[in-house]
């Protein structure tokens, strides 16, 4: 098999494709560094809540540190999440067009040699939570579970967007339990919001597969909505402002915080008067903009942690 012909469909043209040595490149596809965004996902939680609660603890001095440790274990453990649901879904993704050119369904990788990749990433990932407190770490490895179940909710519910949201927002509780050493109300709104926000933008990127589900019977809130799934991202979208809001309303977050939820706003609801969801390219195009979204909302929260400091 030619290397133009084991890439992903969905991921044509990045670095992994023209830069990365061969042999490395269906590695870096299980991990989905050809496609980041979803690592950028799983990190924005986590800056936003190590953001909010150095400005509660008025003490930013630890917060780049915190930021850039954030930054590798969300890589590492959105690579080695999506390793194991390449495992999982090797059968599932051969009947699916945009899937089946992943590196398991496609044969460039056999599964005991992504079983030991998963396992290099999620050390990748523990030897950073090694640097938290204990409670933070308690915390981290209490996802496990959650992330584990993920790629077999789609077989048994029309909701697998709740349990990815339960695993992609952890990292709203996590900046809480490394600065402050416990995680309370403010951080308990903040991961709620960043759940339904998952919620919203895991249904948009799964219209793209809603024809291809349906035939191999795959379950999702794409294919549950269908054509009311404008209305139920104002839903969720909306509750998203709302939980976010009352984290902000309880940590006592002055304006700069504020301006960046405003922001993050106004990028959700560019979102819905966007979406067509007969047109894929369309839905992952909007999909991919949460990151833009999620980094104005950090940088508001940022703005605000140093304001409060100095």
């Amino acid at each position: 098999m030619t290397d133009l012909a084991s890439r992903v469909a969905d991921a044509i043209g990045n670095w992994v494709d023209t830069r990365a040595p061969v042999w490395s490149r269906p590695y870096l596809r299980l991990a989905r560094l050809d496609r980041p965004i979803g690592s950028w996902l799983l990190l924005l939680p986590c800056w936003w809540s190590a953001a909010l609660a150095c400005a509660l603890a008025r003490d930013v001095g630890r917060l780049p540190m915190i930021l850039a440790l954030f930054f590798v274990g969300a890589f590492a453990m959105r690579g080695a999440g999506c390793t194991w649901n390449d495992i999982t879904d090797r059968d599932l993704d051969a009947k699916v067009e945009r899937t089946r050119s992943r590196p398991i369904p496609a044969g460039q990788v056999g599964v005991p040699q992504a079983l030991a990749f998963l396992v290099a990433q999620a050390l990748i990932g523990l030897a950073v939570l090694l640097q938290f407190n204990r409670f933070a770490i308690i915390t981290g490895i209490s996802s496990l579970l959650i992330v584990a179940v993920y790629p077999f909710m789609k077989r048994i519910t029309w909701w697998p967007q709740v349990v990815l949201g339960l695993a992609f927002s952890w990292g709203a509780l996590m900046g809480f339990a490394v600065v402050l050493g416990q995680i309370g109300l403010v951080g308990l709104f903040l991961y709620a919001g960043s759940i339904a926000w998952v919620i919203g933008y895991d249904t948009i990127y799964a219209h793209q597969d809603a024809e291809d589900d349906a035939l191999i019977g795959v379950k999702s809130t794409a294919r549950l909505f269908g054509e009311q799934t404008h209305r139920a991202l104002v839903f969720f979208y909306g509750l998203a402002l709302l939980l976010i809001g009352t984290a902000l309303t309880l940590a006592g977050s002055g304006v700069w915080a504020w301006v960046g939820l405003a922001a993050f706003a106004a990028n959700l609801a560019w979102q819905i008067a966007r979406l067509k969801i007969g047109d894929p390219a369309l839905c992952l195009r909007l999909f991919r903009s949460n990151r833009e979204a999620g980094l104005m909302l950090f940088a508001g929260l940022l703005v605000d942690a140093l304001v409060v400091r100095f």
